[in-house]
């Protein structure tokens, strides 16, 4: 009977975990959903902004900008995106990995002396960069309040001030290392360089461009607009990088919780059958016990 009731206790906390873990993947897919809704809204302004370098760049002129100052590399800075909770699988694992396999690649690239400065966001990824013993690699924990859930007008203080490294060149060189999100099951670890700044043209040779651009006055001149909007599409970057890592962190959560909820299914099963099978063999032993009592009388 002591193994019956201990097995009782035991499918109780199975059956526990299962709803707990149940809830966990409820709430990690609305948060999911929540950020690719916040996706969708940066599009417009992001598209707008990417429109507008479009059709500055066409026009073939020399823009000066620092932002787009390629220097010699000698210091870098890398922004490399975690989470603050647990509970979410093999994804800062994963992240990790790859910011140990790019940070390699920079020191193949620019050489052994480059001055390597990693810039962990989220608590979980702030402990794992402080194992790091590299040399000419230093590990600089962001201000309170930068986190894996820092609203928006935080991101954009802290790419601010990421612009400013550059521009006083504390920084040659500014990346991210992110979770790109794909879908619910699909999100990879990525590199984008948010210093110099690239912008990409999405018109392969800018012809499209150049014939829209007679349509167009710029006031008070291309270079000034360039100026403006630059630090604008860094800032919608940076604001798509951190959405996209928040979506890939929920997404790892829903898949780790689903699979802690199969798990317990079928421990659960398992138990359940292992229960059934004693207590029919308890009952067993008493009847026998009863009916051999009834003989010897």
């Amino acid at each position: 009977m002591a193994t019956l009731k201990a097995l009782r206790i035991r499918i109780g906390s199975v059956s526990s975990s299962e709803k707990i873990t149940g809830a966990m993947k409820m709430i990690s897919s609305a948060k999911v959903h929540k950020n690719e809704l916040e996706l969708k809204r940066l599009v417009p302004f992001r598209s707008q902004v990417t429109s507008i370098m479009d059709h500055l760049l066409a026009t073939g002129l020399d823009f000066q900008s620092p932002l787009i100052v390629n220097r010699e590399v000698k210091r870098v800075a890398v922004v490399v995106f975690g989470s603050d909770d647990g509970l979410c699988g093999a994804y800062n694992i994963n992240i990790f990995k790859y910011l140990l396999s790019h940070l390699s690649y920079l020191r193949e690239k620019y050489g052994d002396k480059v001055e390597i400065t990693v810039i962990p966001i989220g608590k979980k990824m702030a402990n794992a960069t402080k194992k790091l013993n590299i040399p000419e690699i230093a590990v600089n924990l962001p201000e309170e309040g930068i986190d894996s859930k820092m609203a928006g007008a935080t991101v954009n203080d802290f790419t601010k001030g990421l612009q400013k490294g550059f521009e006083d060149t504390t920084y040659d060189l500014v990346e991210t290392v992110y979770m790109r999100f794909f879908s619910m099951s699909r999100q990879r670890p990525q590199v984008a360089v948010l210093f110099p700044v690239s912008p990409d043209v999405e018109k392969n040779d800018g012809s499209a461009a150049k014939d829209d651009n007679k349509f167009y006055l710029f006031e008070p001149d291309p270079d000034s607009i360039f100026n403006e909007v630059l630090p604008m599409f860094v800032l919608s970057t940076m604001q798509e990088i951190t959405i996209e890592n928040r979506a890939s962190e929920q997404a790892a959560r829903v898949m780790a919780m689903q699979s802690a909820n199969d798990n317990a299914k079928k421990l659960l099963e398992e138990l359940q059958l292992e229960y059934n099978k004693l207590r029919q063999q308890a009952i067993t032993t008493e009847l026998l016990d009863i009916l051999g009592g009834q003989t010897e009388r």
